[in-house]
């Protein structure tokens, strides 16, 4: 009787054990329930928090915790987006009242370069590669920008910096079946190119030329000008009054021209006088009588 009891136990032990989940910090993760489908309810819990819910009409029900902003429910399946070192633990997949253990293991990557991203050519540098919250069996590499080669440790010594060091190296950490990597930029420099100096003649190094170099006798000079700059300047600021006094004096001339030409066409206008013209003939003109003046009467004479 006890043998049928324990088998029991035993499968249903091996049908409630989980997986083991890794992702990075900033990272996506999946966490599948391992069932496909369900009939009556779907929940997800972390820890004691509950997150989400869907019943068999598919209607969804969400919890409380900061968490459940990032995650969403597909399907049978909890995805988690930028990940966080808190949601690291426990997580309970309840599918039909059959409970699924599953367990989140949350690491970050940190890359660095000792003593700075910026290098020179034969200095000596470090590279490394620190794994917070390393889940168990992770393995630590480098890879070089140049070359496809791993470098199995999580520090990698440059001794002496090469050219070929310049450019983007690869920090990749594998935890079983699951591959994360982070970028670390280098440059190197190259020293920069010594000029030689000019050679001594006479024991004596040659001084640079400066502006005066080729002039032996040096002009006097006014603002840094030469005189004959100055002359130039001159003259063409000369001419350039001459061209304006001319261009005044023209504009004037016009005007005087235009306003004499007006006027003397104003004076030669003709005048027209309008006639009457009728089409019947003119009469006869009458003579011209005038009246005659009468001579006056001479005046009655009275007796004395």
């Amino acid at each position: 009787m006890k043998m049928p009891v324990w088998f029991v136990f035993v499968l249903g032990a091996l049908s409630a054990a989980g997986e083991v989940f890794v992702a990075k910090v900033g990272g996506k993760v999946t966490l599948k329930c391992g069932v496909s489908s369900y009939r009556r309810s779907l929940q997800w819990h972390h820890g004691n928090d509950f997150l989400h819910s869907v019943d068999q009409r598919g209607f969804p029900r969400k919890g409380s915790a900061e968490l459940v902003q990032r995650s969403v429910v597909r399907q049978t399946n909890l995805e988690i987006s930028s990940v966080r070192e808190t949601d690291a633990g426990r997580f309970t997949c309840s599918a039909d009242g059959t409970r699924r253990e599953h367990t989140l293991s949350v690491f970050s990557v940190l890359v660095s370069v000792k003593p700075s991203a910026v290098l020179k050519l034969n200095d000596e540098a470090t590279l490394q590669c620190e794994v917070k919250g390393q889940h168990h069996g992770c393995e630590v590499k480098w890879r070089s920008p140049n070359t496809y080669s791993l470098t199995n440790t999580s520090t990698v010594q440059l001794k002496p910096v090469k050219t070929s060091h310049n450019g983007p190296w690869l920090c990749i950490v594998t935890c079983g079946r699951n591959t994360f990597s982070e970028r670390l930029a280098i440059t190197v420099q190259e020293p920069p190119t010594t000029t030689k100096s000019p050679p001594k003649l006479n024991g004596k190094s040659e001084k640079p030329c400066g502006t005066n170099c080729g002039n032996d006798d040096a002009s006097p000079r006014l603002l840094g000008l030469a005189w004959w700059v100055w002359v130039a300047i001159g003259v063409g600021c000369l001419v350039a009054i001459l061209l304006m006094v001319c261009v005044i004096v023209l504009c004037v001339r016009v005007k005087r021209r235009k306003k004499r030409f007006l006027k003397m066409k104003g004076q030669q206008r003709p005048r027209h006088k309008k006639y009457c013209q009728c089409d019947h003939p003119t009469a006869a003109a009458k003579p011209k009588q005038g009246r005659r003046r009468e001579k006056p009467s001479a005046l009655p004479l009275h007796p004395a």
